[in-house]
C-alpha cells in the first residue's frame, strides 16, 4: 500500500510555503480538506480565500474572523446550492455565480469559464491586495517535490496558490497562462491532496467491501484482461494488480490527465505499476478495439454522463463470454445515521438524496442500473444493491461534514450530541448504499 505522510496536511502546506519563501498567498482550492485546517491553524498565511464549484464548505472552518473569501461556482446542481446556503451568512464573502453552468466534482470549469472567472480572480485579488498591502513574490520558475506535495512555480507577482480541481478534466491549465501573466502561481499535487486524497480514502474504507463483492462476482482468472474505465487515482486498480499477484493484464482509463498522472505516480510507489497500464479515454467513446478485454468494470462513474452509452461501450470492448461489472451511487434507498436523533431529524438526516452526488440527466445512480445492462445486451444478471459502512476515517469525517451543511444551528447541536453520545458508546457510524451488479456478454 502507498505510505502517506504522518504531519497533517497543513503542516506539510505551512512547511512547503517556507521551502519556497512565501510569507503569505491567496489560495485558491475546490476541495474543504485542502484549506480547512491551513484557515484554522495558520490563518496569517492566507491572504484571502478563492473557492471554485467547492464541493462543500464548512462554515465553522472559516472561524470568526474569515480572509478575503470570493466562492466561484454555477447556478445549476447540488454543488451550487450547498455552496449558495453556506455562504448566505457570511457577509465578508463575495459569491459569483456563472450562469447556465452546473456545477459537480467533474465539471470543468477552468475550460469552460475560463474568462469569467480570471476576471473575478484578478478583481477580488486586486481588492484584497490593495486593503493589505500584498506582497510581490521573488520565487523562481522552479518544479519539485516538498514533504510529498508537487509544485509548479510560474510568473511573478503576489502568490496565488491552486490546489487541485475535483476532477476537473482541465484542472487549471486553461487559466494557467492568464494567471501566471499577473501572479506568481503555485500549483500543487499529490496524493495528500483533492480528489486524490479523497479517492484512495475511499478506497480504504467500507467502500472497499461494495469493491470486494463486485470483484467475486466477475470471477476472474489468471491471466484474464481487464479494463476499468473511469480509475482515477488508480486505487482499484492497484487493488487488482495485487489480488491477481500480477498475473492479469489491466488497463485503468480516464478521460482526466491530472488523476492519469497522479494514478501512474502511485502505481510506481505501490510497486504494481509494471502490470498496469494508464490511458486517457472517454468513457462514452471508449479507444479500445471491439472484443478487447475479458472483463471491463467501472465504479461510481455512470453518474457522470450517458450512462447507457457507457454500457454501450463496455460491452462493445469486452469479449464474447467476458464480463462487465459496473457500481453506482444509490439516490433512491434511504442512508443510515446510527445516532440516537429524534424521529424528524434524523428522517430528514437520512432522507433519500441527502448525501448522494450529483447526477446528470443522463447519468445512472438509482436501480435502473440492473434494466439498463439487461438492455445493453448483458445475461445471466448478478445484482449485488450494498451499503457501505463508515465507522472512522476520512470518508466518515466527510459525510460528517455535509449533514452538518445542510443542518440549522439547533439542529447541529441536536447532531453534535447525539454523535458525541453514539461515540462514547462506541455505536456510532454511517452507511450509504451502492447499486452494483456483473453480467456476461453473450
Amino acid at each position: 500500500m502507498v505510505s502517506i505522510p504522518a504531519d497533517p496536511l497543513e503542516e506539510r502546506l505551512v512547511g512547503l510555503f517556507r521551502h519556497l519563501g512565501i510569507e503569505r498567498a491567496h489560495i485558491a482550492a475546490c476541495m474543504p480538506r485542502d484549506w480547512e485546517g491551513l484557515l484554522l491553524r495558520y490563518p496569517q498565511f492566507v491572504s484571502s480565500l478563492i473557492l471554485i464549484c467547492p464541493m462543500g464548505i464548512n462554515r465553522s472552518a472559516l472561524g470568526a474572523n474569515p480572509p478575503p473569501l470570493l466562492c466561484v461556482t454555477g447556478d445549476e446542481g447540488r454543488s451550487a446550492a450547498e455552496a449558495q446556503r453556506a455562504l448566505a451568512n457570511v457577509p465578508e464573502a463575495e459569491l459569483i455565480t456563472l450562469r447556465n453552468f452546473f456545477s459537480s466534482p467533474w465539471s470543468d470549469p477552468s475550460a469552460e469559464r475560463r474568462d469569467d472567472i480570471a476576471r473575478a480572480i484578478f478583481e477580488f485579488i486586486a481588492a484584497a491586495d490593495a486593503a493589505r498591502a500584498g506582497e510581490a513574490s521573488t520565487i523562481l520558475p522552479a518544479d519539485g517535490e516538498f514533504a510529498e506535495i508537487t509544485y509548479r512555480v510560474r510568473g511573478t507577482g503576489s502568490p496565488l496558490v491552486l490546489l487541485p480541481l475535483a476532477l476537473a478534466p482541465s484542472q487549471w491549465e486553461p487559466l494557467l497562462p492568464v494567471l501566471s501573466a499577473r501572479h506568481c502561481t503555485i500549483t500543487l499535487g499529490g496524493a495528500e491532496l483533492a480528489m486524490v486524497a479523497h479517492l484512495e480514502a475511499r478506497a480504504q474504507s467500507g467502500y472497499a467491501q461494495i469493491i470486494r463483492q463486485l470483484i467475486d462476482a466477475l470471477s476472474l482468472k489468471p491471466g484474464e484482461s481487464i479494463l476499468e474505465v473511469g480509475c482515477g487515482s488508480g486505487a482499484i486498480v492497484r487493488r487488482l494488480a495485487r489480488h491477481t499477484a500480477g498475473k492479469n493484464p489491466i488497463v485503468g482509463a480516464d478521460i482526466n490527465r491530472y488523476l492519469l498522472r497522479e494514478a501512474a505516480l502511485l502505481a510506481r510507489k505501490d510497486g504494481v505499476d509494471t502490470s498496469i497500464q494508464f490511458q486517457q479515454g472517454n468513457a462514452e467513446s471508449l479507444p479500445f478495439a471491439e472484443n478487447r478485454f475479458d472483463v471491463t468494470m467501472a465504479c461510481t462513474l455512470m453518474e457522470e454522463g450517458d450512462a447507457d452509452r457507457m454500457l454501450r461501450e463496455f460491452v462493445r470492448v469486452t469479449r464474447p463470454g467476458g464480463k462487465v461489472g459496473a457500481v453506482v451511487r444509490s439516490t433512491d434507498m434511504p442512508r443510515w445515521v446510527n445516532a440516537p436523533l429524534r424521529a424528524g431529524l434524523k428522517m430528514k438526516i437520512e432522507a433519500s438524496g441527502f448525501l448522494a452526488g450529483n447526477v446528470n440527466s443522463q447519468g445512472c445512480a438509482d436501480a435502473s442500473l440492473y434494466r439498463r445492462m439487461l438492455s445493453a445486451g448483458l445475461i445471466d444478471l448478478i445484482t449485488l444493491p450494498q451499503w457501505a459502512t463508515y465507522r472512522d476515517g476520512d470518508r466518515l469525517q466527510y459525510l460528517h461534514d455535509r449533514i452538518v451543511s445542510f443542518l440549522d444551528p439547533q439542529e447541529q447541536r441536536e447532531w453534535q450530541e447525539a454523535v458525541s453520545r453514539a461515540q462514547g458508546d462506541g455505536t456510532f457510524f454511517i452507511s450509504e448504499p451502492f447499486h452494483c451488479a456483473a453480467g456476461t456478454k453473450p
